[in-house]
């Protein structure tokens, strides 16, 4: 019998992990398929009740409920940190994991970057910036969190102050962390398809010593990376952060290695075309 995974969120047509996870089911000659599912905020919780119902084997959340779905969870230990959930196991009841912070540090770590003692500016305070803040946070990087809305980046702030250095700053105050930082860090949606003009910073604030990552993977390459590259910025991109996430949920589900080279080409051929 099929094994059926899937996405959750509102909207989730732009997700690319259904290419990614059937490309390693084929790959791998599984008898499974991973779906999208569109749900709204009202229907989360029997949305989930209902997967587990009719035997769905695990689920990825995007937004908006990343940090919405964690009621309903029994939550593993970094979830319950972060506060916030990506990736939920039925094996054993409704357990819930967040695989974006592990998956952002190995993008990071991939493309040279030595997060002890780095400087971070992270653009957001959604489930995804938390996830990644703290995962950089316990491994010695120092934090500014920026946030258009001021209640929620200075919670992750207040928040992140129990592992590592970190502080809120105003968005209209950006400009005072200019030549402060090391590594900027794109969380929001802004640049995604397809707003693919709008970019979450002005581009008078890339320098071309900073290192500029924007977890946004559709498109490719958003204005935010291309203007980085024009300044000369060293750059990394969403996509690698979406296939490590997502090969720690496949083993998460699996207990298997996930053919991350695999995964990749699926998602690049993709988003290349």
């Amino acid at each position: 019998m099929t094994e059926v995974y899937g996405i959750i969120g509102d909207p989730v047509t732009h997700s690319l992990s259904p290419v990614m996870h059937n490309a390693a089911f084929d790959h791998l000659e599984m008898d499974s398929r991973y779906l999208p599912f569109r749900v709204s905020s009202k229907d989360l919780k029997i949305a989930i009740e209902g997967a587990k119902a009719l035997g769905v084997k695990g689920l990825n959340v995007t937004i908006p409920h990343k940090e919405a779905c964690v009621t309903y969870l029994e939550l593993d230990k970094e979830a319950a940190l972060i506060g916030a959930v990506n990736t939920i196991s039925f094996k054993e009841g409704m357990k819930g994991y967040n695989t974006d912070g592990i998956g952002a540090v190995k993008a990071l770590e991939v493309n040279g970057i030595d997060i002890e003692g780095t400087k971070f500016l992270i653009v957001g305070a959604g489930g995804s910036a938390r996830a990644i803040a703290f995962s950089v946070g316990v491994r010695g990087g120092k934090i500014v969190i920026t946030n258009r809305t001021s209640d929620r980046g200075v919670k992750l702030a207040r928040d992140l102050r129990s592992i590592t250095d970190a502080i809120f700053i105003p968005f209209e105050n950006i400009n005072e962390v200019t030549g402060k930082i090391d590594v900027l860090i794109n969380t929001t949606p802004v640049g995604m398809y397809p707003e693919v003009d709008s970019m979450p910073i002005s581009s008078e604030f890339l320098t071309s010593d900073l290192v500029v990552f924007d977890i946004v993977y559709n498109p490719l390459k958003t204005r935010l990376i291309r203007e980085a590259e024009r300044v000369r910025c060293k750059t990394i991109l969403g996509v690698d952060m979406l296939v490590f996430q997502g090969a720690e949920s496949f083993k998460i589900w699996t207990g298997m290695k996930a053919p991350i080279d695999v995964m990749k080409d699926a998602v690049l051929q993709v988003l290349r075309d």
